[in-house]
């Protein structure tokens, strides 16, 4: 029975280590729909300035003017790939994450499994020692039948 509880105190911790590997793993798939996001208003901002930079253009724009434009979509391109950074960082942990996870549950399935044994084995040596009990009683029947002939 101490060896059933122990099992039972290894399956909780392990469900609870499986609960928070889930809890963060989802955390990072927030995290990465998030920066994914950004990335996209990124992008989408320096298209938006590159066509502007080339609407100014063709209406004719002072060197400085043509300056500060260019730098500002070095600035967005900077941005947009420590962006693209940031999403390979956050894949990569939710790489681990997932491993993680996986490492939990596996290890929780095998205590289940232990579990589900030494139950099943419990269960068959109950039935055994009722049916040896049971053999015991028809005999003590039957030898008392015997003799009272």
């Amino acid at each position: 029975m101490k060896a059933n509880a122990s099992l039972h105190t290894l399956v909780d911790l392990s469900q609870n280590n499986v609960d928070d590997a889930a809890r963060h793993l989802q955390e990072l798939r927030t995290q990465r729909e998030a920066a994914q996001s950004q990335l996209e208003m990124l992008q989408t901002y320096r298209q938006d300035y590159a066509q502007r930079l080339l609407d100014v253009g063709q209406t004719g724009v002072t060197m400085a003017n043509y300056h500060n434009f260019r730098r500002f979509i070095v600035t967005l391109d900077q941005a947009i790939s420590q962006q693209n950074s940031v999403i390979q960082s956050l894949e990569e942990q939710m790489e681990q994450g997932r491993q993680i996870w996986y490492g939990h549950q596996q290890r929780l399935k095998a205590y289940e499994t232990l579990i589900d044994r030494r139950l099943q084995t419990q269960q068959v040596q109950q039935q055994r020692m009722e049916q040896r009990n049971s053999d015991e009683i028809a005999a003590r029947l039957f030898t008392r039948s015997q003799t009272a002939y």
